[in-house]
């Protein structure tokens, strides 16, 4: 004989819908697998806790099962034509608990509200249910600038204890969604899982910016680089290179080093563009003064100011 969805969920016939809710919360915090993941047990009563309240929280379904029109799988029974018209069809008919004013059942309620407080993170996609695909949960994941440009291998500890491991693949934009297939919330009998849904969040660099496929990088440089010219190293993600500094170098000169920025999606990278910037000496000595002096007294020279 099935059980009773109202003694699965531990609750009266007469409980009302503040207390489906709680009920349903707790038990289905206390069989999650996740929770359990050593407990064959947990997984099969919590798919039978997630059918309960698939009925139970629907006032149209409730009113079906309380009348003995719908069995505990939701299936239609079979008419019982000995049934008089005036029968009892239950606590619940569509008079004293649909028909209620400003009754809404559970439309506001989504299984989010449980696994945000199992793991931390905020549910999404579609409600796990009795025959249905499970609920993909969402989370989200801080990475460093370079990782998410060389890409990487990340662990994720969960709240309740649990891990995801992840590959972060090389060039992930900040704000991109990666997806764990079968990592979300068990789905109902012979249903898939859902996913995990993971939100990149790329921190900033101290150094490199991004822009689209390419890196922008400012690059102090001396007056004397400036002037004479000369080879300077420059960082890249993928370590240090040398660049040419031609003779009489202005600030605010970019360069362009091919091929040293992020892996796009079709698999060529973009460039790093370095835009040097003349830094003064933080000290002024004589000599310095003196030669610029000079300099000037015998050179007319316009920058090009307005």
């Amino acid at each position: 004989m099935a059980e009773d969805l109202y003694d699965i969920l531990g609750v009266s016939r007469g409980a009302t819908e503040d207390e489906i809710r709680s009920a349903f919360r707790k038990a289905a915090k206390a069989n999650h697998p996740d929770v359990n993941p050593h407990n064959a047990g947990a997984a099969e009563r919590f798919k039978k806790i997630t059918a309960a309240n698939d009925i139970l929280s629907d006032p149209e379904k409730r009113r079906q099962y309380d009348a003995g029109e719908i069995d505990a799988k939701g299936d239609p029974r079979r008419p019982q034509w000995n049934r008089s018209a005036g029968a009892q069809r239950g606590p619940f008919s569509a008079r004293g608990f649909e028909g209620r004013p400003g009754a809404t059942g559970f439309d506001d309620f989504s299984f989010s509200d449980i696994f945000s407080d199992v793991f931390g993170a905020g549910g999404g996609g579609r409600r796990a249910s009795h025959g249905h695909r499970g609920q993909d949960l969402r989370y989200s994941l801080e990475v460093d600038f370079l990782e998410a440009v060389l890409g990487a291998r990340k662990r994720v500890t969960l709240p309740d204890g649990g891990v995801l491991d992840l590959a972060v693949p090389e060039g992930v934009t900040d704000g991109q969604t990666l997806r764990l297939k079968g990592k979300g919330t068990p789905g109902g009998p012979g249903s898939e899982p859902g996913d995990a849904l993971v939100e990149i969040k790329i921190r900033q660099h101290p150094d490199f910016k991004r822009d689209g496929d390419d890196i922008l990088l400012e690059l102090p440089i001396t007056v004397d680089e400036a002037v004479l010219g000369g080879r300077v190293e420059v960082p890249t993600p993928t370590g240090r290179v040398q660049l040419n500094i031609p003779k009489g170098t202005s600030s605010g000169k970019t360069f362009r080093l091919k091929g040293k920025g992020v892996r796009g999606k079709n698999g060529v990278h973009g460039d790093q563009r370095v835009t040097v910037k003349i830094v003064l000496p933080h000290d002024i000595d004589d000599s310095l003064s003196y030669f610029f002096s000079e300099w000037r007294q015998k050179h007319a020279y316009d920058p090009g100011r307005k």
